[in-house]
């Protein structure tokens, strides 16, 4: 049995108040015991799972410094066409040579023969929330650091697992989740994080209960303490939130320009932060070197987050004609998510079921914009809130098959999704080129049983089909 501490008694109501629903009074115990401090403690379980012995292929114990895969059938990232009998020599973290050749190996490489199978650069998904992928929202509501990193901890190895060797988080408290995966602790894909999605009161991410609403005397709401949202309602405190995330670790920076599928009370076709707003946070974006991505489904949104200077757009489901003749007019990067049926939201309910129905539809229409105006457009999964969703990562990306040739949909799960990733410039996390298999790059590869190039759903089942992963120059699955 957990007490409030005085600090959090006005938490609880009484029975005549909304806040009486049980679920919300846990949610309100559990998550009123959240300070930043403690949640982040929590990685310290992640770390101590990440140093029991591997499981389910992660075999990246004793990687030597020297590997050369040879007699592959090379994808490099930006060819529609395949090499054939090529080899690549990986030394520490990097590509350092490829050819077809087939020039003996040096005496310290150990060899990897692919046998004509297809050699290809990891797979990137632009729109995703480590903490949250797989965290279902009861879990997450009871407030226990330890559950929740278990479980994306869990999560972050199954998404290597399934080919994706980096990720662009949108939105979670991943700052210190991704030190652990990048010092060796856990195994996951390589992060570029945005930390707390920035919104206002009432925007999308503002999850605060009835019984945080007003804020009193600067108090902070539980997501905000999480880290999981940072609320703003004047310039002074978004471009102050602005600097917080950047000032933690951020590659990117996040807004909410609009409503959500999964914020009950945030319609979709609502706006939050004005022109100016936006404005002033791409200024401070600009001052540190990098970029704002906007969150906006509806035209008005769209436009605003446009016209505001954001190099990128999240989603913008809802978008017309015009709006999206926009973004070839301004160079602006859209980052859209296939969602095609409920089978691609199956976490949602309620509100957010209906709304994930209007996306459904316009899903088609925003592709055949993004064809007519030539808009450069990334490709993101967006998975949340259920361990049973996350598998579907590999199917949103087989769902361009809908739109594009096998090989441009793989195109844009590498190299065209880390020219996105390359806007964070001075504030990359990582040193090195991503998503291609070229000299100097860094060594993020696939070898893949049967040919993606030729049937895009094969790596519908990678547990299956996929024979081998490096990630960083280390191998994590060699089945061969």
């Amino acid at each position: 049995m957990f007490r409030l501490g005085r600090k959090y008694q006005h938490l609880v109501h009484g029975a005549g108040c909304g806040c009486a629903n049980p679920l919300l009074q846990r949610a309100s115990v559990r998550l009123g015991e959240y300070s930043r401090r403690s949640f982040l403690a929590g990685i310290g379980s992640a770390a101590v799972t990440g140093m029991m012995p591997q499981v389910a292929g992660a075999q990246a114990a004793a990687t030597p410094s020297k590997i050369l895969l040879r007699q592959a059938r090379l994808f490099d990232g930006k060819s529609g066409t395949l090499q054939q009998g090529a080899q690549v020599l990986i030394e520490a973290n990097k590509i350092v040579s490829i050819d077809t050749a087939n020039n003996p190996a040096p005496a310290d490489a150990t060899v990897i023969d692919c046998g004509d199978r297809i050699l290809m650069p990891g797979m990137i998904d632009a729109h995703w929330h480590t903490i949250y992928a797989a965290v279902p929202l009861p879990v997450l509501l009871t407030g226990d650091p330890g559950i929740i990193f278990a479980t994306s901890t869990a999560e972050a190895e199954r998404t290597l697992m399934r080919g994706f060797t980096t990720v662009r988080d949108l939105g979670s408290p991943v700052f210190t989740f991704k030190q652990a995966i990048d010092n060796g602790l856990i195994t996951g894909p390589r992060i570029f994080p945005a930390g707390a999605m920035i919104t206002t009161s009432g925007g999308h991410g503002d999850l605060r209960m009835p019984s945080e609403i007003p804020a009193r005397n600067g108090q902070l709401s539980v997501s905000e303490l999480m880290g999981a949202s940072a609320i703003a309602d004047d310039v002074g405190d978004l471009k102050r939130s602005v600097r917080e995330q950047l000032l933690q670790g951020a590659s990117q920076i996040k807004l909410v320009g609009g409503g959500g599928v999964s914020s009950p009370r945030s319609p979709l076709d609502m706006s939050t932060f004005s022109e100016d707003e936006i404005r002033a946070a791409v200024d401070v974006a600009k001052d540190w070197n990098t970029y704002v991505t906007v969150h906006a489904y509806a035209s008005n949104t769209v436009q605003r987050a446009i016209a505001g200077g954001a190099a990128c757009v999240e989603h913008a489901h809802l978008m017309d004609e015009e709006t999206a003749r926009s973004f070839a007019d301004k160079g602006v990067w859209l980052s859209m998510q296939p969602f095609l049926t409920m089978e691609d939201a199956a976490s949602q309910t309620g509100p957010g079921a209906e709304r994930a129905k209007q996306i459904f539809a316009h899903t088609p229409r925003i592709y055949g914009y993004v064809k007519k105006y030539g808009i450069k457009t990334a490709w993101g999964s967006d998975v949340l809130f259920s361990p049973q969703l996350t598998p579907r990562q590999n199917i949103m990306l087989t769902h361009l098959a809908n739109w594009y040739s096998s090989a441009d949909a793989l195109k844009m799960a590498t190299s065209v999704n880390a020219e996105l990733l390359a806007l964070s410039n001075l504030r990359t996390p990582y040193s090195g080129k991503l998503g291609v298999i070229e000299k100097d790059a860094l060594a993020d590869m696939l070898v893949w049983d049967g040919n993606p190039l030729e049937t895009l759903q094969l790596i519908e089942d990678p547990q299956k089909n996929l024979a081998v992963i490096i990630k960083d120059g280390r191998v994590y699955k060699n089945t061969l």
